[in-house]
């Protein structure tokens, strides 16, 4: 199985507002998904956000807190684990992979903050090791109108 890693760039939008959106798309290819983030404290934070974003939608979700683990489609932590078999992970605020953890799952969802020059630096460093293992890449912008538009 060959990775897909894909760079979010945030530049106009937060966290908070964009990843409920791709967690939604990606939900929907019926995938089981681990989000990693950066620290514990933001992963009850990000828990809790996805049960109130929206009256219109629902993602189904747990954390640590949650247990059954495996049983849920959409599984929040911030250490490496992956309970729910996951085929999609999703980097935030700040977490990253080895290439060795990248080759385990079918997609990468690289989600960083433009505006942090820290997290721009991660993610070009990550970017540069990925490549030079010979995996598919792709990088994602806002348009005005949030869109995400594929940049070369």
């Amino acid at each position: 199985m060959m990775s897909r890693v894909d760079f979010y760039h945030l530049q106009s939008q937060t966290l908070e507002t964009v990843l409920p959106k791709l967690l939604e798309k990606a939900y929907e290819t019926k995938k089981s998904i681990v989000v990693r983030i950066g620290n514990e404290e933001r992963v009850e934070f990000l828990n809790g956000l996805l049960w109130t974003y929206s009256d219109q939608s629902f993602l189904p979700h747990g954390s640590k807190k949650d247990d059954n683990a495996e049983l849920q489609p959409i599984w929040l932590t911030s250490s490496t684990d992956n309970p729910n078999m996951a085929s999609f992970l999703f980097l935030v605020d700040g977490a990253s992979a080895s290439v060795e953890e990248v080759a385990q799952f079918e997609r990468v969802f690289n989600v960083f903050d433009g505006n942090v020059q820290n997290a721009l630096l991660q993610a070009r460093s990550f970017w540069k090791e990925l490549k030079s293992e010979g995996i598919n890449c792709l990088y994602w912008q806002q348009d005005e109108k949030g869109s995400w538009k594929q940049a070369s």
